[in-house]
């Protein structure tokens, strides 16, 4: 009776460490609530400087409203501006590009944008401080993007 304890044993401990891995697998792959904000653009226009910026709500809920107050860094690293950027209703589980001008801005000027804060973050069943506390940025130009 020994002989087919032993690997009814060693049978369990398989069977259990691989549910282990199983569960673990299942919660990194199940996605994160996030709101995603790229920095996708930056090109001269006859107003200034043209930032073009792609926007992925993955919150789990409809924004009605999301703003961000932006800080944009000079050459030389210092604050030039600080401006709002609308970017009006964000549906849940959509990419969408928003391109916004910045009058008397030069793009090769701006070395820097951050994300100061969120001044309007607003949908239903989404908690205030979601925006900024949620969000995940990302740059596909030279100029360093983020919080």
């Amino acid at each position: 009776m020994t002989s087919l304890t032993t690997p009814l044993r060693l049978l369990t401990s398989m069977l259990a460490m691989s549910l282990a891995m199983v569960s673990a697998w299942a919660q990194e792959s199940a996605p994160v609530p996030a709101l995603t904000l790229e920095l996708n653009g930056a090109q001269p226009s006859d107003k200034g400087c043209r930032l073009t910026f792609v926007v992925n709500n993955n919150l789990g809920a409809d924004l009605s409203k999301a703003a961000f107050e932006i800080a944009l860094f000079n050459e030389a690293g210092v604050v030039d501006r600080l401006t709002v950027l609308d970017f009006k209703e964000l549906p849940a589980g959509k990419t969408k590009v928003t391109r916004f001008d910045l009058a008397g801005t030069e793009c090769s000027k701006v070395s820097r944008v951050l994300i100061n804060s969120a001044t309007e973050c607003t949908g239903t069943g989404v908690e205030p401080n979601a925006c900024m506390r949620k969000l995940k940025t990302d740059t596909k130009t030279g100029i360093a993007f983020g919080v």
